[in-house]
């Protein structure tokens, strides 16, 4: 056996070649570079949205750090496939640095110049579907923490449970699992102070045949303030936003009537109830949606633990109980309270609002696919701007999966079935198996460059083979 030097022909990431048609299909570098302007006096080097774009696609390659486009680099066939060949740790890092504040948030401006891109690409080749995505659209916002460890790292904070965090604050276009605008703060912020100006953001990020037509927000009780319900009430946005349970709202359920619930839809042993309720300073047509849940004990559904999590759900006078005495009552109901201005006027009506206000944990699939499936699980930098656009790779890389799905899926019954069983849409994860992480060869040959991938059916082959139909858009 003879051991040699690696072959620079091969490459472990061959994938990267959908990601990059992708990327200049919709024109992502350009349209971020437009928005954001230049980051530095030359015009030599990289620019701003190169620098996203490339820590993106060293993300979806599973580099979990800022070393990792490093190793990313040092891929010399790979190097041949990827958005933005050459892009060093140091290199990135130091232009990361220079963005300012309205740079930041010209990159949001930018991402909706690309949502714009992909809706027009997804008009001719499925018109139903880009017609359904600009007639309703729901923007979910939420926030999730990220553990650092680093005591100087710059910009993060302890948040309630001891964690040194930054906290990435996040409203998504929750119909095509894209992002449209983002934040990063620390543990101690709190996302209710921003939440009307991040959602001012997200509509503005919307394409306009997508502003045009019905805009409902919903987020969870963390966001249950006034002023984000007025500013979607000026936006003409109808919201749907969790309530925390406090005594009032327990009070109210004690005067909801036995017929006044109707059975959910595709939940077992769920109900739903609305009565009148508008906490002062809410739109006037605030009305109080209730969801119980019945628990059954025999199976292990209530912890004895009064400090777990699902005990706090429980009615007042059953929270405290033992199993043994919880066991003797008659029912045990887990309760949510949702407080909406959307029309909840029958039960029919407010058995649909509630059924789509439980999928608002699709943001929390982006935020699982961002930190599993690329690496917003970290904050690798002690410079704030250069985790700032770490979060920003992550996201973008988020957001190119999610029209990756919509522009390269098949239609069956008029429904996108794509590469995953998550709605057709794949995680991240296992778009990393199925399509980047692909070895192959590189073979030039007569000015040509040929792709030679492992035996079998292979997706790049056929997601190629779509991204390449579609036409450049201006």
């Amino acid at each position: 056996m003879r051991v040699g030097a690696p072959d620079e022909s091969l490459t472990r990431c061959s994938g990267l070649a959908a990601v990059t048609e992708l990327v200049e299909r919709l024109g992502l570098i350009e349209r971020l570079d437009a928005a954001v302007g230049p980051i530095k006096a030359r015009e030599r080097g990289l620019s701003a949205g190169q620098v996203l774009v490339g820590m993106a696609a060293a993300q979806l390659c599973g580099e979990d750090f800022l070393v990792g486009l490093d190793r990313h680099r040092a891929d010399r066939a790979g190097q041949a496939l990827t958005p933005v060949p050459g892009l060093a740790s140091t290199t990135a890092a130091g232009l990361a640095r220079r963005f300012t504040d309205g740079q930041w948030a010209a990159v949001e401006t930018g991402l909706g110049d690309v949502h714009r891109a992909a809706l027009d690409l997804l008009e001719p080749l499925d018109p139903d579907s880009g017609h359904a995505l600009a007639t309703d659209v729901t923007i979910d916002m939420d926030a999730t923490d990220v553990e650092v460890y680093g005591r100087l790292k710059q910009g993060v904070a302890f948040n309630h449970q001891g964690q040194r965090v930054g906290r990435p604050h996040v409203a998504t276009w929750a119909d095509t699992a894209t992002v449209l605008a983002a934040d990063l703060g620390s543990g101690r912020d709190d996302p209710r102070a921003t939440a009307p100006e991040l959602l001012g953001r997200a509509l503005a990020a919307l394409p306009a045949p997508a502003r045009a037509g019905r805009i409902r927000l919903r987020a969870d009780a963390g966001y249950f303030a006034g002023q984000l319900a007025r500013a979607a009430l000026f936006a003409e946005v109808e919201f749907a936003i969790g309530a925390r349970r406090t005594a009032p709202l327990w009070r109210l359920l004690d005067s909801v009537a036995a017929e006044g619930w109707t059975d959910a839809v595709d939940m077992t042993g769920a109900q739903v109830a609305v009565t009148g309720y508008c906490p002062n300073w809410w739109p006037a047509d605030t009305r109080l949606l209730i969801r119980r849940v019945r628990l059954d004990l025999d199976r292990g559904q209530v912890s004895g633990d009064p400090r777990a999590r699902r005990r706090r759900t429980l009615h007042p006078e059953q929270r405290a109980l033992p199993l043994a005495e919880l066991a003797s009552a008659d029912a045990v109901f887990a309760y949510s309270f949702i407080v909406t201005n959307i029309d909840v006027s029958t039960s029919d009506k407010a058995v649909q609002v509630e059924h789509w206000y439980r999928h608002r944990t699709q943001v929390e699939n982006l935020f699982r696919d961002t930190k599993h499936g690329t690496a917003l699980r970290h904050l690798p930098s002690g410079h704030q701007a250069v985790n700032r656009a770490w979060m920003w790779g992550a996201l973008l890389a988020a957001t190119l999966t999610g029209w990756l799905h919509h522009l390269t899926a098949t239609r069956r019954d008029g429904r996108p079935v794509g590469h995953g069983v998550r709605g057709g849409q794949a995680m991240i994860t296992t778009l990393r198996r199925r399509l980047i992480a692909v070895p192959a060869r590189m073979v030039r040959h007569a000015r040509g460059l040929t792709l030679r991938l492992p035996p079998g059916d292979q997706l790049l082959a056929e997601v190629l083979a779509r991204l390449r139909t579609l036409p450049h858009v201006s």
